[in-house]
C-alpha cells in the first residue's frame, strides 16, 4: 500500500496464484462449515422424524448456508477465514470500501457458475488485472493486504 501525492491510498491487486490458493483453502474450511450447518441438522431431522428432504431442498439449503457464510464475512472486514490467511480482502471496485450486502450477494451468485464451469479462471488469464469474471460483473476486487508487523 502506498500513499500517492493526492493523498489517496492505493493497494495492490491480489495475484491469481494467491487467490487460487485461498480458494483451495476455503474449500477445506467449508467442509467444516457444511458439516456443522448441513450434516448435523439433516441427520437430526432424519433420525428424529425419519424424513429425508428432497434433493432440490438440500441444494437450496447449502446455497443459502454458504451465502450466509460468505456475505457475513465479506461485510465484516471483507475477509473470510481463508482470505485472512492469504492476506486477501474483498473491496468494492468503485469505492475501495467493503462491498454492500447486495453486491456481496450478486458476487456470490455469479461465482457459482463462474467457478464451477471454469469460465472465471479462463477469464482471469486474459483479464488485464487478472480478476475473475464474477468480480468484474459484480464490481468487486480482491486486493492484497500488507503483512502484519509484530
Amino acid at each position: 500500500m502506498t500513499l500517492p501525492a493526492e493523498g489517496r491510498l492505493t493497494v495492490e491487486l491480489a495475484g491469481l496464484r494467491r487467490r487460487l490458493a485461498s480458494m483451495l483453502y476455503e474449500v477445506l474450511l467449508l467442509l467444516g462449515v457444511l458439516g456443522l450447518t448441513f450434516m448435523v441438522p439433516m441427520l437430526i431431522v432424519g433420525v428424529v422424524w425419519h424424513v429425508t428432504p428432497p434433493g432440490w431442498f438440500e441444494w437450496l439449503y447449502i446455497f443459502a448456508v454458504l451465502a450466509g457464510y460468505f456475505i457475513w464475512y465479506w461485510r465484516r472486514g471483507g475477509q473470510t477465514l481463508a482470505m485472512q490467511t492469504w492476506r486477501l480482502k474483498l473491496v468494492d471496485a468503485a469505492t475501495g470500501c467493503e462491498v454492500s450486502r447486495a453486491k456481496g450477494l450478486l458476487r456470490y451468485a455469479l461465482a457459482w457458475p463462474s467457478v464451477l464451469t471454469g469460465l472465471g479462471l479462463v477469464w482471469a488469464l486474459f483479464d488485464d488485472d487478472r480478476q475473475f469474471l464474477h468480480d468484474r460483473l459484480a464490481g468487486s476486487r480482491i486486493v492484497l493486504m500488507p503483512p502484519v508487523k509484530h
